[in-house]
């Protein structure tokens, strides 16, 4: 198997994590310990995952760790709107890069799943 670092979805995934933590800086004082940290933690899980699979020694496991990293997007598209719903966030570049990040894992879940077959 590839090492995750050579994974063009790992790589955006940690470019994703950079970018919600500078999104995130401007969040209000009071939601340090809640949705900032929330939305950081779920942004971390992300390229962790990729990485934790990656290394298994068995596609099932890897597969299973891409679907982790799957409901972290899910976890944070949520969270996002909610930001954006209390008018934390202003802008859509996260929701591109989310789009981008969930249509390279799913690719990658996909051709994992017919090399197994």
């Amino acid at each position: 198997m590839d090492s995750h670092e050579d994974l063009e979805v790992w790589k955006l995934a940690i470019k994703f994590v950079t970018n919600i933590y500078k999104e995130t800086m401007n969040f209000p004082k009071t939601e340090k310990f809640g949705l900032t940290n929330q939305i950081r933690r779920a942004a971390i899980s992300i390229p962790s995952n990729i990485a934790e699979g990656a290394a298994r020694n068995s596609t099932k496991e890897y597969i299973q760790f891409l679907y982790i990293s799957l409901g972290s997007i899910a976890e944070i598209e949520t969270q996002l709107i909610i930001a954006k719903n209390l008018d934390y966030l202003k802008s859509e570049n996260l929701s591109k890069d989310i789009k981008n990040i969930k249509g390279k894992l799913i690719n990658l879940i996909a051709s994992l799943k017919r090399k197994m077959k």
